[in-house]
């Protein structure tokens, strides 16, 4: 008796019972085409910026289900570098996160072009590229060669809640599923990442990152879906937010039979959380367009800039003078009047916190 999925015959011939999902997928569909048209309106700067915010986002959340925590900052960088949007001041990006920004971006940007194992590989080698996975060694841009488990719990404690198809059965179920994901089919657009996503991580053919890819072949799928290659709602973002549920999802659907229903029907509500998510994402890229456009000429140098961006962007903590001249590498004299200046023109407040050392607050 079969206990996963894809040890069933045909096992990828899937089901679903459209009574339960089309009023769902119409709301979803709909939902898209409002934020498209929202976003028309915005002009090219701004939808440059939402697609910015978008993207850091996405591959800071896809990095974090998987536990990793990515710096911001790097990510901001790494990718306005390669958008070729304005990076001045932006840090430098480590090698990894390049890796990572550099899989997304092909996925979204490049969705005219068909996936291929050797792009998959590519994906891969950008995501290690010092061929390890933490302090282990894995195979890196080829198909993995060992049994995979998905295991949770401590040693001794350790709970088996899905197993991956054999390693020599990789070739051939990989070269199904490129197959399927390239060909013209008349299943709605999103209703093919749904299935996308379940598909590559049911085969999971990776030693590690198969979570990551899995969620760039379903970003680049909704691109299509959304008919434009910049990404204004983040899927992962949202999958963070419900990842117990996500896993769980998951684990009963790989345990069930080739019916997936209760599988798209949370993949769908999932998308549409991060869909009605987005306007929080577009709000912010308004406001700061907004600020910049009363105060850029308070502003008496390139530092101050620098830090009311990062302000507004991903600022941990409340803002001190000596922050301030950590953070811009200049004397507490000269923060000091860096913000005394942004004070004095209405751009900073004092924050009413009290403690030993005072704090300042953006006026939006």
């Amino acid at each position: 008796m079969a206990v996963y999925i894809h040890e069933r015959h045909n096992w990828t011939d899937f089901q679903w019972v459209d009574e339960k999902i089309l009023n769902l997928l119409g709301e979803v569909r709909h939902l898209q085409g409002k934020l498209i048209g929202k976003v028309e309106l915005l002009g090219f700067e701004l939808k440059d910026e939402a697609n910015l915010e978008t993207l850091i986002q996405d591959v800071v959340k896809s990095s974090e289900i998987e536990g990793e925590i990515l710096s911001p900052e790097q990510v901001r960088s790494s990718i306005a570098t390669r958008l070729g949007l304005d990076n001045s001041g932006l840090v430098n990006s480590d090698r990894h996160i390049d890796g990572v920004v550099e899989m997304m971006l092909d996925a979204t940007q490049n969705t005219d072009k068909t996936i291929s194992k050797e792009r998959l590989f590519g994906w891969h080698g950008a995501l290690f590229p010092i061929g390890r996975s933490g302090l282990y060694k894995i195979d890196v841009a080829q198909w993995r060669s060992g049994d995979m488990q998905v295991v949770s719990g401590g040693m001794g404690k350790e709970v088996v809640h899905f197993e991956a198809p054999k390693a020599e059965r990789l070739e051939e179920e990989m070269k199904r599923l490129i197959g399927w994901f390239n060909s013209d089919s008349l299943i709605d657009p999103v209703l093919k990442a749904a299935i996308v996503h379940l598909w590559f991580v049911t085969i999971h053919p990776f030693d590690d990152g198969n979570g990551r890819i899995a969620r760039a072949l379903t970003d680049m799928q909704l691109s299509k879906a959304d008919g434009v290659n910049q990404r204004f709602y983040s899927m992962s973002a949202q999958i963070k937010q419900e990842r117990k549920e996500y896993y769980a999802i998951l684990e009963k659907t790989q345990k069930g039979d080739w019916d997936i229903t209760s599988w798209v029907v949370w993949f769908l509500n999932c998308l549409k959380e991060a869909i009605i998510a987005s306007n929080m994402i577009i709000d912010k890229v308004v406001r700061k367009h907004h600020f910049w456009m009363q105060n850029n000429f308070n502003i008496s140098n390139d530092r101050q800039r620098i830090m009311l961006n990062k302000l507004m962007d991903n600022f941990e903590g409340n803002l001190t003078s000596s922050k301030w001249a950590k953070m811009t590498k200049v004397s507490a004299d000269t923060a000091l009047r860096d913000i005394t200046d942004l004070v004095n023109k209405g751009v900073l407040i004092k924050a009413d916190l009290g403690g030993r050392s005072t704090n300042y607050e953006l006026v939006w």
